[in-house]
């Protein structure tokens, strides 16, 4: 196991009605900014739920955060905030929203142009503190530090993080998810996979502990995922797969492991030029990206196909394959497609994806920086 340091400082509260309580964890005179996405928790009511669990407190909203945070609507929030002289930011919605709060809180003491804090790595030294209200399980950002954001007019996707963008508290409520439609679940199913398979699908370093819960999560995805989608009302099923998706991303199994990462930045291309939505590129690419880099991670792959997918029988090559081709039918059978060619991309649209990921500086992806920009274009070519 390789040396790490794991500290976790957002506090969960968890199940129905949770949301009352939201009050007791805001500092005392806050002035705080509700931030949210298109509507639908305005639809549902989740926004005036929190609104009334905020009675007394001075609040002001902003909404229109898009599924993929783009820049230039953050920054009108940014600007709102500081004219108002905001000091607490409160996400209510999926990982797009929180993801977009983080910017928000980074950019508002943010001296200089906010972009530099993406394009450049600038260093965050301050930040404004925020909470959030999880209504889409899928990201983990309502228990981790990091984020992604667009930038629209350059069609630019790009991640940061930093310990000063935790959230000081989440509010997992399982309620709040029955009223998801199915493409989210199933989307929000696929995502936590993925995040899952980023930090366990390398190379052995005996973090036994971290396997095993890595293992338990995905088995717990390929159980539940499925009745989400079949037992629409099972607020069971959604507890699990809440906390699964939380857990799948909060560093705990990403502790003294390897990590991969280059299925998210292969499919962050996908998005920021075609559109498709961020879980729907990672079923596109991860089955074509464990094909081309099967025999470094020859070792995982047999363990993965043995452990999550019961496959013991035949040679281990035939078993990486069955594995595989599991894991594509997994995505498959929750409706979303793991073609390209499936949501209308030809191969003719490969070398403007090799091209962004060369302009982006994503020259040696994964845990051995081995995914050069050839091995990345076979990975799109067999994805096609």
């Amino acid at each position: 196991m390789q040396n790490f340091t794991y500290q976790n400082p957002t506090r969960i509260l968890f199940g129905q009605g949770r949301i009352a309580d939201i009050g007791g964890q805001l500092p005392a005179g806050a002035r705080v900014l509700i931030t949210y996405g298109g509507g639908s928790v305005v639809k549902t009511g989740t926004l005036a739920e929190v609104k009334h669990a905020l009675t007394g407190v001075t609040v002001f909203e902003f909404g229109g955060i898009e599924a993929n945070p783009t820049y230039e609507t953050l920054l009108q929030a940014v600007e709102l905030a500081r004219r108002e002289k905001i000091d607490f930011l409160l996400a209510v919605g999926g990982g797009s929203v929180i993801d977009g709060t983080k910017f928000i809180a980074a950019a508002i003491p943010f001296a200089g142009d906010p972009w530099d804090i993406l394009a450049k790595r600038a260093p965050i030294t301050s930040a404004v503190p925020f909470g959030s209200v999880l209504t889409l399980p899928a990201t983990g950002s309502e228990m981790n530090d990091g984020a992604v954001i667009t930038k629209k007019a350059t069609q630019d996707k790009l991640a940061f993080s930093n310990p000063r963008l935790f959230p000081q508290f989440s509010v997992l409520d399982p309620a709040k998810t029955l009223t998801l439609p199915p493409r989210q679940v199933a989307n929000g199913v696929v995502d936590a996979f993925v995040h899952i398979v980023e930090q366990y699908l390398t190379y052995p370093v005996e973090a036994r502990v971290q396997d095993r819960f890595a293992e338990g999560l995905l088995l717990t995805l390929i159980e539940e995922g499925p009745r989400a989608l079949s037992e629409p009302d099972n607020l069971d099923v959604r507890a699990n797969i809440m906390w699964t998706a939380t857990l799948a991303l909060n560093g705990l199994i990403g502790a003294g492991v390897p990590q991969d990462w280059s299925t998210h930045m292969l499919g962050h291309e996908i998005t920021a030029l075609h559109g498709v939505d961020h879980a729907q590129t990672l079923a596109i690419v991860l089955p074509a990206m464990l094909h081309v880099r099967r025999e470094e991670k020859h070792a995982k792959l047999v363990q993965y196909a043995a452990r999550v997918w019961g496959l013991h029988d035949g040679d281990e090559n035939a078993r990486i394959d069955a594995a595989i081709e599991r894991t594509r039918e997994f995505f498959e059978s929750l409706s979303v497609p793991t073609r390209l060619s499936a949501y209308g991309i030809g191969a003719d649209a490969i070398p403007a994806l090799v091209a962004q990921l060369e302009r982006h500086g994503m020259k040696r992806l994964g845990e051995r920086r081995s995914l050069d920009l050839a091995a990345s274009q076979r990975v799109y070519e067999l994805a096609a």
